[in-house]
């Protein structure tokens, strides 16, 4: 398994992937449709500033992740996903640690994202992480997110360290 940059070879793989893990597993329904930026990654994470990981295995994606640059040491966490088949395998940890390292190298000091309330696993993930569960209240900066029951976490990378811890 290897992780690369975002290539537009993969687009199709990676799509199904999250859609798939999205409507078929979590069942929150989220057609492609509401996803913009996964038609147009080029143009809305690395044009942006921000930047979009492939986890691939003979030629086919197992996971992605991703972040949107939001400014002034902020990022959002994205498209976060890892097939089935591939978990408890280490490849969102491995994932995990290519975007923080980026995260750390380019200053960023702040991550946030949201994600479904039923995705239990993702949530003690993140916590493990060092997220902290937020309200929409408390958002640092304002952030649209297709509001479909999510919980919002935020990660405060000066203050922690921000490291998985060993799980």
């Amino acid at each position: 398994m290897e992780i690369i940059n975002y290539q537009e070879v993969y687009k199709q793989q990676a799509i199904d992937l999250i859609l798939s893990i999205q409507n078929s597993e979590a069942k929150i329904n989220l057609p492609i449709e509401e996803q913009p930026d996964l038609l147009d990654i080029p143009l809305y994470y690395e044009k942006a500033g921000g930047a979009f990981w492939l986890a691939v295995e003979q030629n086919e994606v197992i996971g992605t992740i991703a972040f949107m640059n939001y400014g002034n040491g902020r990022a959002v966490l994205k498209k976060f996903f890892v097939r089935r088949d591939w978990r408890n395998k280490k490849i969102g940890y491995a994932l995990y640690e290519t975007l923080l390292a980026c995260l750390k190298k380019q200053g960023y000091q702040q991550v946030l994202l949201d994600t479904p309330s039923v995705a239990k696993a993702s949530h003690r993930f993140y916590e493990r992480a060092g997220f902290c569960q937020i309200t929409k209240e408390n958002l640092p900066f304002p952030y649209e997110y297709p509001d479909r029951d999510s919980y919002l976490y935020l990660l405060d990378l000066d203050a922690c360290g921000a490291q998985t811890k060993n799980q």
